[in-house]
C-alpha cells in the first residue's frame, strides 16, 4: 500500500467517510445528485431503493464503475439486471468494493411490488463479504433491507428504505457490526424537463446527512445534474445520455477534504 493510499484510508476513516459495508449508493444518476436517490424509481432502485423497482417497467442489465479519491484501490465496481413480471419487478445485483489486499463484496436478491400504482414495497436479501490479505481471511454475513416508496400523485414521490435493520455482526471482536442505515426523502417535478430531490441520511453510529439535488433535461437525450450534501461536505455535477435503449451517466463528487471521485453507469433496456 502506497503512502498516497494509506494516508487517504486513514483520513476517510477518521472523517467517517468510510465503513466496513456502508451500502454505497449506485448509478451516476444518483451520484451526480449527491445520491439523494431513495425516492427514485430508476433502474439503480436495485440498491438505493428497492421499492423503486416496482415502478419500473423494463427488462435491463447495467453496469456501474466509480473511481473514489482517484485511488484505484478505493474503486467500486457493480452490476445487475431487473426483470418485471407480472407478480411483481425482480433484480440481482453485484458489487466490489477495493483490491486483492483488502475488499468487500455484496450480492442481492430483490423483489418489489406496487399496490394499487400508489405504494410500492421491496425487499432485498444480501449476502456481505469482507477479505483481507495476510492471513486475515475473509469473513461472510446475510442481512436484510427494505424500501417503501409512495406516489403521492404525478409530481410528487416520498421514499423510505433501511439497511441491515437486524444489525448483523462482522466480528465478535469488540462487537463489530455491519452498519444500520435509514434514509428518508422526496421527489418533486416541477415539470416534465425538471425535479428536484431531497434526502436524509442516518447511519445509528454518526450524525445525520442532508442530501440535496436537481436535475433538468435540457433536450430528449440530455440531461443535466447537480447536487451537495452535508456531513462530510460534498459537491456532486454530472449529466446523462439518453438513447431509450441505452443510457450512459457521467459524474463526479467532490469532497471538501479528499477531492474528486469520477463515476460512469450504463444501463441496457432490452424492451
Amino acid at each position: 500500500m502506497d503512502k498516497k493510499l494509506l494516508l487517504i484510508t486513514f483520513t476517510v476513516i477518521s472523517l467517517s467517510a468510510f465503513a466496513v459495508h456502508d451500502n454505497r449508493p449506485e448509478g451516476g444518476r444518483s451520484a451526480s445528485l449527491a445520491n439523494a436517490s431513495v425516492a427514485f424509481s430508476d433502474f439503480w432502485s436495485i440498491q438505493n431503493n428497492q421499492a423503486g423497482l416496482a415502478f419500473y417497467n423494463r427488462l435491463s442489465a447495467g453496469v456501474y464503475f466509480e473511481n473514489r479519491f482517484l485511488v484505484k484501490e478505493m474503486s467500486l465496481k457493480a452490476g445487475g439486471f431487473v426483470l418485471p413480471t407480472k407478480a411483481g419487478t425482480f433484480g440481482a445485483s453485484l458489487s466490489y468494493f477495493g483490491y486483492p489486499k483488502y475488499n468487500e463484496t455484496k450480492i442481492g436478491l430483490a423483489y418489489a411490488k406496487n399496490f394499487g400504482g400508489v405504494i410500492a414495497i421491496g425487499v432485498q436479501l444480501d449476502y456481505l463479504g469482507t477479505s483481507i490479505a495476510d492471513n486475515y481471511g475473509q469473513k461472510g454475513v446475510a442481512t436484510i433491507e427494505i424500501g417503501i416508496l409512495s406516489k403521492i400523485n404525478e409530481n410528487l414521490y416520498l421514499g423510505a428504505h433501511v439497511f441491515n435493520p437486524v444489525r448483523a455482526k462482522i466480528s465478535d471482536y469488540n462487537d463489530e457490526r455491519i452498519p444500520t442505515i435509514f434514509r428518508v426523502g422526496s421527489v418533486y417535478h416541477i415539470d416534465k424537463n425538471l425535479l428536484v430531490t431531497a434526502e436524509v441520511e442516518k447511519d445509528l453510529e454518526y450524525d445525520p446527512m442532508l442530501k440535496l439535488g436537481m436535475e433538468y433535461r435540457i433536450i430528449k437525450q440530455v440531461i443535466v445534474r447537480g447536487g451537495v450534501s452535508t456531513n462530510p461536505g460534498i459537491y456532486s455535477f454530472g449529466f446523462g445520455l439518453d438513447f431509450d435503449k441505452l443510457m450512459i451517466d457521467f459524474s463526479s463528487t467532490i469532497h471538501e477534504v479528499l477531492g474528486y471521485s469520477p463515476q460512469i453507469s450504463l444501463i441496457y433496456n432490452f424492451r
